[in-house]
């Protein structure tokens, strides 16, 4: 009996093994991306970005950096510890999950795409639903990426 034989008893050498390749490069293509996420260095690319911008750190982001839809206004040094901190340590990521290093203005990753509609849908709640609501005890109250993300890529929708 074959174990990874095609089913037919007259399989020609390498038929019927072609599933096993394509796992096979999937599994290679998902350990390459995996070492890339894993090698990136955070620190050094905030580091070099900082350099890039020196001079120009209280600069609207719109200014300095290319394609920024939201916070043009914010100045650019600003932008950047805001990704950092806020962004990335409330989704538990690193930039290059939604930016490509090599293009910071890239549009390509869905990932980015997803932020900026999740940043309006927190600009709606703080700035419009969250004071329709009676009985808060909050003067000010607030929501942001840590309030439902909590340090992970997927937003917590159960207690456990």
């Amino acid at each position: 009996m074959r174990i990874f034989a095609s089913g037919s008893s007259n399989a020609q050498p390498g038929r019927g093994l072609g599933w096993v390749r394509a796992l096979a490069v999937v599994l290679l293509t998902l350990s390459a991306s995996s070492r890339a996420a894993e090698s990136f260095d955070q620190a050094a690319a905030l580091a070099k970005l900082r350099e890039k911008i020196a001079g120009s750190e209280t600069k609207p982001a719109g200014e300095v950096f290319e394609n920024i839809e939201l916070l043009k206004r914010m100045p650019a040094e600003r932008l950047l510890r805001m990704m950092e901190m806020g962004f990335a340590k409330s989704l538990g990521v690193k930039c290059d999950h939604c930016h490509d290093p090599d293009n910071w203005a890239s549009d390509k990753k869905t990932e980015k795409k997803v932020a900026r509609q999740m940043f309006r849908m927190v600009g709606e709640i703080n700035g419009n639903q969250l004071k329709k609501i009676e009985g808060l005890q909050s003067k000010d109250p607030v929501v942001n990426c840590t309030t439902c993300h909590r340090g992970e890529k997927k937003p917590a929708t159960e207690l456990k």
